[in-house]
C-alpha cells in the first residue's frame, strides 16, 4: 500500500512566531490537499534557525546577540500554551500527521531557557511527541539548553512507524540505534546542514536502517531575513543564498527518489511502501537478526530532566506529550 509524504523547504519569517506559524498552515494545507498523509518541516522552524549565533564574535558582539536572544525568547513556542493550536486543528481537519521544528521555553522550569524541539502532532491534533534536541551544535550552546531522552522514541502512524532525530544527532550512533530498536520505518531528519557530507550521511542511515529517511532542511536567501531584525544589515546581505536546502527523501537501501531541492523553496513529494522496508531488511536488520544483543546492550533514560536533577536531586520529573 503506497502513502504520500510531503517534505516543506521553505524560510521561516525569522524570529516572528506569529507569521511564521501562518506561513506553516498555507504551506501544510497545500501539502494536505495535495494528498500527503504525513508532513514534514524543518528543524527550529518556528521562528527560525539561529543561523546568526554562527556569524556573530562571542566576545565582541554581545549586545547584538542579547538583542536578537530577547525577540527569539519573545517568540518562541511554550507547547503548554495555544501557539501551536492553529497547526493542531489542520492536523486533524485534513487527518494528517505534522513534524516541524520549534524554539520551545518550557514554562514549567526556569521560563527562560529555550530548546530546540522538534513536534510531532498526530492526525487528531494531539501531540504524538516532542524531542528535544540532546546536544546542541558548537556555537548552538549559547542559544539553547541540553535536551535528554524522553523523545527518544518511534510512534505508529497511519503511514507507518515515525521517529525523528535533529541535524547532528543523526551523528550519534546510539541515539540512531534507539530509534532502529524500536522498529522506526520513516526516520525523519529535521537539519541546518545542506552540505555534500550530510547528504552522504542520509544515504547511508537509510542503508543502515533500511528505513525511508526524510532529509528537512532549510533554503533561505538574505532577503528572507524581515527588515526589523536586529543588526539585519550587519549579518546578512540581500543577494547571499544564506542555506541551499538539499531536502531530499531516500528509499531503504540509501536511493534517492525526492530531491534534493537545491537552492529553491518548493515542497517534494514521494509515495512509500512500507512492503520495501520489509524487503530490505531480509538481509539486514540491525535490530533483529543482524543484532547481537547477547554482546551488545542499549539503555535509554527516557526522563526529563529537571534543574533538580543538575543540583543533585536525583528526582526527575516525566513530562507527556
Amino acid at each position: 500500500m503506497l502513502s504520500k509524504v510531503a517534505l516543506i523547504q521553505y524560510p521561516p519569517v525569522l524570529g516572528n512566531r506569529a507569521e511564521t506559524i501562518e506561513k506553516a498552515v498555507s504551506l501544510i494545507d497545500a501539502a494536505a490537499q495535495a494528498g500527503a498523509k504525513l508532513i514534514v518541516l524543518p528543524e527550529a522552524f518556528i521562528p527560525g534557525y539561529p543561523t546568526y549565533i554562527w556569524r556573530l564574535r562571542p566576545g565582541g558582539d554581545m549586545g547584538l546577540s542579547s538583542e536578537i536572544h530577547a525577540l527569539m525568547l519573545e517568540n518562541a513556542v511554550n507547547l503548554d500554551g495555544q501557539h501551536l493550536n492553529p497547526l493542531r486543528s489542520l492536523a486533524k481537519h485534513h487527518q494528517v500527521d505534522i513534524l516541524i521544528g520549534i524554539n520551545e521555553i518550557d514554562n514549567s522550569q526556569s521560563r527562560t531557557t529555550l530548546f530546540n524541539s522538534y513536534v510531532h502532532i498526530d492526525c487528531h491534533g494531539a501531540y504524538a511527541n516532542v524531542h528535544r534536541k540532546l546536544m546542541p551544535t558548537n556555537p548552538e550552546r549559547m542559544v539553547w539548553g541540553f535536551g535528554d531522552g524522553q523523545g527518544l522514541r518511534v510512534n505508529d502512524t497511519p503511514v507507518g512507524r515515525v521517529g525523528a532525530l535533529i541535524c547532528w544527532e543523526n551523528y550519534m550512533p546510539l541515539a540512531r540505534m534507539a530509534l532502529y530498536s524500536q522498529g522506526v520505518e520513516i526516520y525523519v531528519a529535521p537539519t541546518w546542514d545542506s552540505s555534500d557530507g550530510w547528504q552522504a550521511s542520509m544515504q547511508h542511515i537509510a542503508r543502515e536502517g533500511r528505513c525511508y529517511v526524510i532529509n528537512c532542511c532549510t533554503s533561505m536567501r538574505g532577503s528572507d531575513v524581515p527588515a526589523a531584525f536586529p543588526g539585519r544589515k550587519q549579518i546578512f546581505t540581500d543577494d547571499e543564498q544564506i542555506n541551499s536546502g538539499k531536502s531530499s527523501i531516500i528509499a531503504p537501501g540509501g536511493t534517492m527518489i525526492a530531491g534534493p531541492l537545491d537552492s529553491e523553496v518548493g515542497i517534494l513529494y514521494a509515495d512509500i511502501d512500507l512492503a520495501e522496508v520489509r524487503s530490505s531488511r531480509r538481509s539486514l536488520d540491525i535490530a533483529g537478526h543482524y543484532n547481537r544483543p547477547d554482546i551488545f546492550s542499549l539503555q535509554v533514560n527516557r526522563q526529563q530532566q529537571t534543574a533538580a536533577v543538575f543540583s543533585g536531586d536525583q528526582k526527575s520529573k516525566s513530562r507527556t506529550a
